[in-house]
């Protein structure tokens, strides 16, 4: 979003409205850009201007501290180095998780290529570590990317779906608590209901001070805001929550994503305080700059922009070699002297969200900015870096059939986690309600459940016999 706050929008909080000028720093759903100086130079996303605009909150250090204490996990690289920056009530999830109350984790992402590049991975990365303790839905918006492109059909964005699946599960997401599902696919029911909910507490002038609409846009587009908040209502997956919506609506979601999103959440939580529905949190992430430099984002469209997780290790370094802005000086001589700027070296900014090694990170830092260390150099350790990261990712990415995603797509129970030092407060779920329409389990999963009880009483076999065992021998030393 642009500058200008239009305060009446909704009630939650300022609404900052659209503004298409040329030159000003745009941060919205569809467009993402700096500022453009007086000299012509595109200046750094300036994220405490966002901050101020979207009325959140920055994540200080207060709440890192009260985070690993509640969780008993040291803060993420992102969390850390101010990568992930910003949240809407965080504090609250934190009060739930250490109350041992449900909340559920969801993130989303819009198939628009055959292969995500390194900027897409941060929010699933991020996620997939909160999964550690949280229970996950992941939505793949393949409608969104038809509704806002003038080119894709509704058969290829479908197509990327499954491969796009495939790259979300090579992050390491757990399938016993992750459900993937496609608009296409999943909106119906429940879903539906909770879609129709949202929209009609939308006006047409509210999608337009959020959203810059015009009377150009389709009607898509507009009605677009209401599939993506309903997602955040528990509600909307009776067979992950349960049937009973008195329960379902009282359990929040947060969600992890790039701040450029928050306008569609920041709408959703003035709905669900109207309907008395839980509000869904937030916690926002920083772009990853396109190799061009600070104020640009990555593009799926555009080769040059990016490092993509299907790049081999020779692509990964002619890309950052021959693209990546340089915050060095003109002259060997000329960096020696004055050293370089590592706020806006693409090189320094990739370590900063992918290398794990704060003290390494560090003298880095120290080194490049006394003029130590060359942008050559600093550029050699960045290549490196994201070899190592795409080669892994390349790897899990193999291992993923498409039976693995038909895994994660099934419509089943989840394993909710939670807090082990809290009493547990599980939710209700009549795990397959709605599986079959019939309130009946399907083959598939009768099998599964058939072989989970077995797998169960091997266990159980194992560990009588185990204490049978240990049993004889205190009785024959004895």
């Amino acid at each position: 979003m642009a500058t200008t706050v239009n305060a009446v929008a909704l009630d939650e909080s300022p609404i900052p409205e659209h503004v298409a000028a040329t030159g000003k720093q745009t941060v919205d759903p569809y467009n993402v850009s700096g500022e453009v100086g007086e000299d012509g130079v595109m200046k750094a996303i300036d994220y405490s201007k966002l901050v101020d605009e979207f009325g959140t909150k920055r994540i200080d250090k207060a709440l890192l501290e009260r985070f690993e204490k509640v969780t008993g996990k040291k803060p993420h690289r992102f969390l850390r180095r101010g990568i992930v920056f910003s949240h809407r009530d965080f504090e609250l999830i934190l009060d739930r998780y250490e109350r041992g109350e449900p909340f559920f984790l969801y993130t989303g992402r819009g198939p628009s290529s055959d292969s995500v590049h390194v900027g897409h991975t941060i929010p699933f990365e991020f996620t997939k570590w909160l999964q550690d303790t949280f229970d996950l839905v992941i939505m793949l918006t393949d409608d969104e990317k038809y509704l806002f492109s003038e080119k894709r059909t509704v058969e290829e964005v479908q197509g990327y779906c499954s491969s796009n699946a495939k790259d979300i599960i090579a992050i390491g997401f757990d399938p016993a608590k992750t459900f993937i599902f496609s608009d296409f696919d999943y909106v119906g029911g429940a879903f539906y209901r909770n879609i129709v909910r949202l929209s009609k507490h939308i006006t047409l002038n509210q999608a337009r001070a959020i959203f810059g609409f015009n009377d150009s846009s389709n009607i898509g587009k507009i009605h677009f805001g209401s599939i993506q908040g309903a997602t955040s209502w528990a509600s909307s997956f009776p067979h992950i929550f349960g049937t009973d919506e008195k329960k379902s609506n009282a359990i929040p979601a947060l969600i992890p994503c790039a701040i450029d999103q928050d306008p569609y959440f920041r709408m959703t939580r003035d709905v669900s305080a109207r309907l008395h529905f839980a509000k869904p949190s937030l916690i926002h992430a920083k772009f990853l700059d396109a190799l061009q430099g600070p104020g640009t984002k990555m593009s799926a469209s555009i080769d040059e922009s990016a490092i993509f997780m299907k790049d081999t290790p020779n692509q990964i370094k002619n890309k950052i070699n021959k693209y990546a802005f340089s915050g060095g000086k003109v002259s060997v001589e000329e960096h020696r002297e004055k050293g370089g700027d590592t706020t806006v070296d693409v090189s320094f900014q990739y370590l900063r969200f992918f290398l794990e090694d704060d003290a390494e990170l560090e003298r880095i830092r120290l080194e490049y900015e006394s003029g130590k260390l060359l942008t050559g150099e600093l550029k050699a350790i960045c290549i490196q870096e994201l070899q190592k990261y795409v080669a892994a990712f390349q790897e899990r990415r193999a291992q993923v059939s498409d039976e693995t995603v038909d895994l994660f797509m099934e419509r089943r129970a989840l394993r909710w986690v939670g807090n082990p030092q809290a009493p547990r407060v599980v939710p209700v779920v009549e795990a397959a309600a709605e599986a079959t329409g019939d309130g009946k389990l399907t083959k598939n999963q009768l099998k599964k459940l058939e072989k989970q009880k077995q797998i169960e009483a091997k266990k159980a076999q194992k560990a009588k016999e185990k204490e049978g065992g240990q049993a004889a021998g205190e009785a024959a030393a004895e």
